[in-house]
C-alpha cells in the first residue's frame, strides 16, 4: 500500500477526473424545483454507475422526495462513512451568470484556474474529491484501505425532508466508526481545516395583524394602529446597544470557547477588516466584548432575514396595511435549546403587542449546535495528514453556518462526524457564477488520499 504511488496516480489522472466532474455538473439536479425531478434521478443514477465502476456495491434508494445513493465496500481498518449531496441550488437570477450554469468550463482568472458552473463547489466538486481519491487508491492497490459506506443525498438544498426518516429506518446499515462530511472549506481560502463547531439554526416567521383590511392613510392614519410600526419596534428590541440579544433566557447553554481553541484561533490572524471590506462594510456588529472569530463561530445570533408590509411595488400607495411580517433566524451554539428559544421569542413578541394587534407564527426548522471532540486520535491523524498536503498547517475551526447532517450522525447513528472541505470564500456558492478552484479539486483529492491513509494506519 503506497501513498506516494496513489498521489502520483491522482496527479496523472487529473484531466480525466475533471472530465468526470464536468459530466456530473451538466446534470441540472435542482432539488427545490419539481420540474427537475428527473434530473435529480439522473444525477443519482450517474453516481451509482460511477461507484459501481470502482467495485462499490451502490444503489439508488427511493424516498418520498429525491433518492439517496448508498454504497458499501468491505475492507480492513476502521469503517468510514462518507456523506455528500448531489443536488444544487436554483440558478436565478440567470441573467447574472456569465455562462450557462449547467455548461461548466475551466476558466483562467487572476487568481488561477477555476471550474465554473452550478454545483462546482457546493457540493459536486467536493463530493468528487473523495470519490476520485478512492478511484486512485483502487487503481494502485486493487482495493481501498478501509471499510467504506457512501451516503449521498439529493435534498440537502431543499431542507432534507427525507433524510431523518431514511437514517432512522436504515440506522444499522449506516452506522460507522467515523462519518466524513465534505461540505465545508478552507479557512481564509488557504488554510486546510477540520470544522469542529457548527451553529444550530432556528427559523421563525411572525405576522402582525392590526386592522382587518388595508386602510386609506388619510382617513385612518394617526388613529389606527399600523402593524409595520409594531413589527419594527419588536425587531429593534431584539438587540441592546452592545449587540447582545434580549430574548429572555436566550444565553442559557452558551459556553465559552476552550482556551486551546481560542489560542489556535488567535494564531490564524484573521483579518476581519478585509473580511468585512470585501462586502462593503467596516465594523463588526455583534457582541462588542467578543473577537470577530468568536462572533462568527462561537456566539449565537438573531437576524431579521426579510420584512414585508404594505405596498412595495413601483410608485406610491398611501395605504395603512392590515398585516406586516418578518422572517427571523437564530444561529445557536453550545447547548442552547431551540424549542425553549422559540417559546421565549413568541412570548416576547406577544407580550409587546399593543391593543388591537395579534401575532401569528410559523416555524421554519430547529436544530441544535454541534461540537466534536478534537482529542479523539482520528482528528489529530487527519489534521496531520492535511498539513502534509498544504503549505499552511491544518487548523481546527468553527463554522458560522449550520450543517444539520452532522448532528444527525451523532444523534441518530451515534457516529462522530469529521468535516473536511476545500471550498474557498469566493466560490460564490448559492450565487451566480459559482466556481471551484482547480487547485481545490486537485489538492482536495490528494488530501483525502492522505486522510484515508492516516485513518487506515491509526
Amino acid at each position: 500500500m503506497s501513498l506516494t504511488d496513489v498521489l502520483s496516480r491522482i496527479d496523472n489522472d487529473l484531466p480525466a477526473a475533471t472530465d468526470r466532474l464536468m459530466e456530473l455538473l451538466r446534470i441540472p439536479s435542482i432539488s427545490t424545483d419539481p420540474a427537475y425531478k428527473a434530473d435529480c434521478d439522473a444525477a443519482a443514477d450517474w453516481l451509482v454507475t460511477d461507484l459501481n465502476s470502482l467495485g462499490i456495491a451502490a444503489e439508488k434508494r427511493q424516498t418520498p422526495g429525491h433518492p439517496m445513493v448508498v454504497g458499501h465496500l468491505d475492507g480492513p481498518g476502521p469503517h468510514l462513512l462518507f456523506y455528500g449531496h448531489y443536488d444544487v441550488q436554483p440558478v436565478d437570477p440567470l441573467d447574472l451568470w456569465d455562462r450557462d450554469p449547467f455548461d461548466p468550463a475551466i476558466e483562467e482568472t487572476a487568481n488561477g484556474r477555476v471550474i465554473r458552473g452550478r454545483g462546482s463547489s457546493d457540493d459536486k466538486g467536493q463530493l468528487m474529491t473523495f470519490v476520485e481519491a478512492c478511484r486512485a487508491w483502487k487503481a494502485v492497490n486493487g482495493t481501498l484501505p478501509c471499510k467504506l459506506t457512501f451516503f449521498l443525498e439529493g435534498e440537502e438544498e431543499s431542507g432534507s425532508p427525507s433524510l431523518v426518516p431514511f437514517m432512522q429506518e436504515n440506522a444499522d446499515e449506516l452506522k460507522s466508526d467515523l462519518a466524513l462530511i465534505c461540505d465545508t472549506g478552507l479557512f481564509d481560502s488557504r488554510v486546510p481545516a477540520i470544522t469542529t463547531m457548527l451553529r444550530g439554526l432556528l427559523g421563525e416567521e411572525v405576522t402582525i395583524t392590526a386592522p382587518d383590511r388595508d386602510l386609506h392613510s388619510g382617513m385612518y392614519g394617526g388613529i389606527a394602529m399600523n402593524p409595520i410600526r409594531v413589527l419594527s419596534r419588536i425587531i429593534a428590541s431584539l438587540h441592546d446597544d452592545t449587540g447582545r440579544i434580549t430574548v429572555p433566557g436566550f444565553y442559557d447553554g452558551v459556553s465559552e470557547v476552550p482556551e486551546h481553541l481560542r489560542a489556535q484561533w488567535q494564531g490564524l490572524a484573521f483579518d476581519h477588516a478585509r473580511f468585512l471590506g470585501d462586502v462593503g462594510l467596516s465594523q463588526p456588529a455583534g457582541e462588542q466584548d467578543r473577537t470577530p472569530l468568536e462572533m462568527i463561530w462561537a456566539r449565537p445570533t438573531c437576524e431579521a432575514n426579510g420584512i414585508v408590509g404594505g405596498y412595495t411595488g413601483d410608485g406610491f400607495k398611501t395605504v395603512l396595511p392590515s398585516k406586516a411580517s418578518a422572517k427571523i433566524s437564530f444561529r445557536l451554539v453550545g447547548d442552547q435549546d431551540p424549542v425553549a428559544i422559540r417559546q421565549a421569542f413568541r412570548k416576547m413578541v406577544t407580550d409587546a403587542l399593543p391593543p388591537d394587534c395579534t401575532a401569528a407564527f410559523s416555524a421554519h426548522g430547529a436544530s441544535r449546535a454541534g461540537a466534536f471532540e478534537t482529542t479523539a486520535p482520528a482528528f489529530e491523524a487527519a489534521r496531520k495528514a492535511l498539513s502534509d498536503e498544504w503549505p499552511d498547517p491544518a487548523a481546527y475551526i468553527g463554522c458560522g453556518g449550520s450543517i444539520p447532517i452532522a448532528g444527525h450522525f451523532q444523534n441518530i447513528l451515534g457516529t462522530t462526524p469529521m468535516l473536511i472541505g476545500f471550498g474557498k470564500d469566493d466560490d460564490q456558492i448559492h450565487s451566480p457564477n459559482e466556481k471551484y478552484d482547480v487547485e481545490s479539486f486537485h489538492k482536495g483529492i490528494r488530501s483525502w488520499a492522505r486522510v484515508l491513509d492516516a485513518l487506515a494506519r491509526r
